[in-house]
């Protein structure tokens, strides 16, 4: 996502705390009833374990495993039963019934462990959906409870937002977000869009220029004709195509559910079979009910679980480790089957904060690089635009002294003055500063800084041109190396589609070597990108940091987001979060989940020959249940031991060099 911070992150501006809205609420933990139950299975897991391994009588931990079955297994159980009242078999109730057996046989602890395994997954997975839609909420804050109309005879009157009809004019005066999605009639600021279209740089806004709902209005004064209902306006739509997009997207399944209903449906009914059958026959009460447990325990899916989950699980806390947040154990499945990638711009190849990248001072002027920004420092250091932080910023990197400034002055969209050491400097945009006296020198220096990408800024002395700046988004050290990295995943070079304009975009593409570049688009506009290569057959995995970025980081098979700037919709619609925006690190997960996924495909083999093995073997003739137990434990802890492999540091330093062993 493109924006550098999100507004849902920000600081109010002066003057727009009457437009915020109510404060957003967030599902707390404790909120969600699947993640109390969880928590309390586990507690009391914990609680019973050191007695029951040390021999303790049963009475001092019998009921405490009791209350785990209990309290974990509540809400697995429920989904399994409300499952079957549809007539179908899934692996909540499976598990519940497996654990029960386990327990029926005295493997209480196993049941237990399962038992907690599966109401911790339900838990993550119930607390990331409430979070979720959280965010989706909450993105219509960015928007104001109110806005000015001004009515025919020109009085002023505030409205609430969903009240405004097209064709009405809205004033919005310093500091104020737009309220609704229109065009300027008169007027000029500069106004902050990133949330729209990723922008680094608020964008200067004058007569006949289309503004946004949601976005910042700088220090200037806009009159503004509605031309959207505010129930169509883009920052409706990005709610819409979020809600949309997580609705439609194709349910997520681990490998061993896909196959459940089979499995579970065929289980349950050979047991029922070996304990009817040969009751049906005359044969003893005891022995077939010994026997049908044993089958029931041997061919039940634990093995096969324990071969899915550690190794997913493994690689989400080693990845977590390192800096990138997994969301599930889903998540980590898909990361290792994408195939293209489509990166954002700014924030996520780029660091989202303007800075100056090049000092060149004119000829006639007589100054040297130092001696204009100096100037240009100490005219820009009361304000508090971004660029003019960018220019203050960089002077005092060479360390050079900023002398103070008087009499300062701030144009909206042209720039700043003010007097420094006895004379009057301007800073401020080529186009509107000092218009009709730029030498040649000027207009080419200001020129080339365009072509290349840049913002270009004038400094001006005295009313003579003195410097040009130039400004743009600094490139992430690691990019190249990252995008290089997962066209060698994928097979292809990842696509970037950014808000941000075209020659900006182009420039940062030819630096990374991206050659597929989708510059200027709208939310809307990256969710059909997205879309688009989906229809193509490629599972897409998108990487960004902004609001404008959550549709199609909801309409990807897989999406990442940049954790520091990242906005809340972002990350919370996001599969996986880099927390410290360590842009290596993607590569790295996608690597670690296709190891996961090989150890997954290991494990399932040795799953599989010990549950044939030891079936077979209580069909064909008389498994003890201490051997069957023993083969299934066994089988068990295997799998289980293969799969923590992924929590060493070598796995990860393996995965963030490409070593693939």
């Amino acid at each position: 996502m493109s924006s550098t911070s999100s507004t849902l992150s920000r600081p109010a501006p002066p003057g727009a705390a009457h437009d915020a809205g109510p404060p957003r609420r967030r599902t707390r933990i404790r909120a969600v009833p699947e993640a109390r139950w969880a928590a309390a299975a586990l507690v009391l897991f914990l609680i019973a374990l050191p007695p029951y391994l040390s021999g303790a009588p049963a009475w001092t931990w019998g009921a405490l495993f009791a209350a785990v079955y209990a309290t974990g297994g509540w809400e697995p159980g429920r989904a399994g039963l409300r499952a079957l009242r549809e007539k179908t078999l899934d692996v909540d109730l499976l598990m519940v019934v497996a654990a029960l057996g386990a327990a029926a046989i005295g493997q209480v602890l196993d049941g237990a462990l399962l038992i907690v395994i599966f109401a911790t997954s339900g838990a993550l997975e119930a607390i990331a959906t409430a979070r979720t839609a959280d965010s989706v909420r909450g993105l219509l804050d960015l928007a104001p409870a109110t806005a000015t109309r001004i009515a025919d005879d020109g009085a002023e009157e505030t409205v609430p937002t969903g009240r405004l009809a097209v064709g009405e004019i809205v004033l919005v005066r310093p500091g104020e977000r737009v309220g609704a999605d229109g065009r300027v009639l008169d007027g000029a600021s500069e106004v902050d869009q990133a949330t729209i279209t990723g922008e680094p740089l608020p964008v200067a806004k004058g007569a006949g220029d289309e503004v946004f709902a949601g976005t910042l209005n700088g220090t200037g004064a806009l009159r503004v004709k509605v031309e959207r209902d505010p129930s169509d306006s883009v920052i409706a739509r990005i709610v819409a195509m979020v809600e949309e997009a997580s609705e439609t997207k194709a349910p997520t399944q681990l490998f061993i559910e896909k196959v459940e209903q089979r499995y579970s449906i065929g289980m349950v009914a050979a047991t029922v079979a070996l304990f009817v059958l040969p009751l049906a026959f005359g044969a003893a009460l005891g022995p077939t009910l010994l026997r049908a447990m044993t089958f029931m325990i041997v061919a039940s899916p634990c093995a096969v679980v324990l071969a899915i989950m550690p190794p997913l699980l493994s690689a989400i806390a080693n990845a977590g480790r390192h800096g990138v947040l997994v969301k599930s154990a889903v998540v980590m499945e898909r990361l290792g089957q994408v195939d293209a990638v489509a990166l954002d711009k700014t924030g996520t190849l780029t660091e989202g904060t303007p800075r100056v990248t090049g000092v060149r001072p004119l000829a006639a002027s007589g100054l040297t690089e130092d001696e204009v920004l100096r100037l240009a420092a100490a005219a820009e250091h009361p304000s508090e635009h971004p660029l003019a932080r960018a220019v203050v910023d960089a002077a005092r990197a060479r360390g050079l002294d900023i002398p103070p400034a008087r009499d300062f002055g701030s144009a909206p969209g042209t720039g700043v003055s003010a007097t420094v050491e006895g004379r009057t400097v301007a800073v401020g945009s080529p186009v509107r500063l000092s218009v009709g006296h730029l030498g040649r020198s000027a207009v080419h220096a200001a020129a080339g800084l365009e072509e290349e990408g840049r913002t270009a800024v004038l400094v001006t002395l005295d009313g003579e041109p003195a410097g040009v700046l130039g400004i743009a988004d600094r490139l992430r050290a690691e990019a190249a190396a990252t995008v290089a990295a997962l066209g060698g995943l994928t097979g292809a070079t990842p696509v970037l589609v950014t808000g941000d304009n075209p020659r900006a975009a182009a420039r940062l593409a030819a630096e990374v070597g991206i050659t597929d570049v989708r510059a200027g688009l709208l939310p809307q506009d990256k969710v059909t990108a997205v879309r688009e290569m989906a229809r193509a057959g490629r599972k897409v995995l998108v990487v960004g940091d902004g609001v404008n970025d959550a549709p199609a980081l909801a309409a990807a098979h897989t999406g990442i987001a940049m954790g520091r700037a990242g906005s809340d919709l972002a990350l919370e619609t996001a599969d996986a979060v880099v927390v410290r925006d360590e842009l290596a690190t993607v590569p790295a997960v996608v690597r670690l989940s296709r190891r996961a996924r090989r150890l997954v495909v290991q494990n399932l083999v040795v799953a599989s020959v010990f549950i044939t093995g030891l079936v077979i073997w209580d069909l064909a003739g008389t498994l003890p249940l201490p051997l069957g137990v023993a083969g299934h434990e066994g089988s068990t802890v295997v799998v289980g031991l293969n799969g923590l492999r992924l929590l060493a540091d070598g796995a990860w330093r393996r995965a963030r060099s490409g070593t693939q062993r």
